[in-house]
């Protein structure tokens, strides 16, 4: 059975983005088909346009349908394995490939691929998410680590809670940062304004510690490559921590310009996961593994010192 919404609409925008806004955990695919369906009405009249526009107090009604059972299915997509044993294994994660299944997003990800290579993953985070100590956004590439057992899941996860395990991004972002290097401090919570993105907050107000390290790697006229080093792991923090000191990542939709400057070269933001260093949950050893600077990033890095 569907749950029945209302809402007033607190400004002209169009209807789709106003829901996305208002729902708070729908994508606009996923709102759009819900609009498409006949689920929504617009001052009791049935809106299947999802590009209407809305006035400052129309009611709009929403049928939310109930949510569909998601499973994590083996799937044969090729993975770029940098090391595996018996305990874990070490990717090296595409742009654009989702973490883990989600609404939306049932097949494609990196767990399905871990599902079909691996065959034996930890079970702790349930059937959506085996293995999956840490993720990455879908647009940031680079090095993650899943967990073959539960003895290695709950050392790798306390690993990245108490920080003993350490990560290292490369991002291109905009504007020219003059000092060599810097920490940001700002506490990370849901942006009040918009539930899908997330927004330095006051703790008061849901806000959660968040520290970064950035250190200036290279200088161009109008952008800086910088590396950051997480003290904390907020969701989006480095997105959103670059975007409060006024220097947000290149191609980032969420946080950054609507116009990416870099379109040609590459999809989504660029941020890249380049190093991970955590301790074997089976060994003791400290191992380090890295992921090369994937060429979508190169290229506009070739690019920018042309200029």
């Amino acid at each position: 059975m569907s749950d029945r919404r209302k809402f007033a609409a607190d400004k002209k925008e169009r209807l789709d983005l106003f829901l996305v806004r208002s729902l708070g955990d729908f994508s606009r695919s996923h709102v759009q088909k819900v609009i498409a369906s006949g689920g929504v009405t617009v001052n009791d009249a049935e809106i299947k346009k999802p590009r209407y526009m809305l006035e400052i107090g129309d009611s709009v009604s929403v049928d939310v349908p109930p949510p569909q059972p998601i499973e994590a299915r083996p799937e044969n997509i090729p993975l770029d394995i940098l090391y595996e044993d018996g305990d874990v294994i070490v990717v090296n994660k595409a742009r654009g490939m989702v973490t883990h299944p989600a609404l939306g997003t049932a097949s494609g990800t990196l767990v399905n691929a871990l599902l079909y290579h691996c065959k034996d993953l930890s079970g702790i985070n349930g059937a959506l998410r085996p293995g999956i100590v840490h993720r990455l956004d879908k647009d940031t590439s680079g090095v993650m680590i899943a967990a073959k057992n539960d003895t290695a899941h709950v050392s790798l996860a306390e690993q990245i809670r108490s920080k003993e395990a350490h990560r290292t991004y490369l991002a291109i972002v905009q504007g020219v940062i003059n000092e060599p290097k810097g920490i940001i401090r700002g506490a990370i919570g849901r942006d009040p304004r918009d539930r899908q993105k997330m927004a330095v907050v006051p703790i008061e107000h849901g806000g959660k510690d968040a520290t970064t390290e950035f250190l200036v790697r290279e200088r161009f006229d109008k952008y800086s490559l910088v590396e950051c080093n997480l003290k904390t792991g907020r969701t989006h923090q480095i997105r959103v921590h670059m975007a409060y000191i006024g220097h947000p990542v290149v191609g980032d939709p969420k946080y950054g310009t609507k116009k990416n400057p870099f379109a040609d070269l590459i999809n989504g933001q660029a941020l890249h996961s380049m190093r991970l260093t955590f301790v074997h949950p089976a060994t003791g050893d400290e191992m380090t593994f890295e992921a090369p600077l994937p060429d979508d990033m190169k290229n506009i890095l070739s690019e920018l010192r042309k200029i």
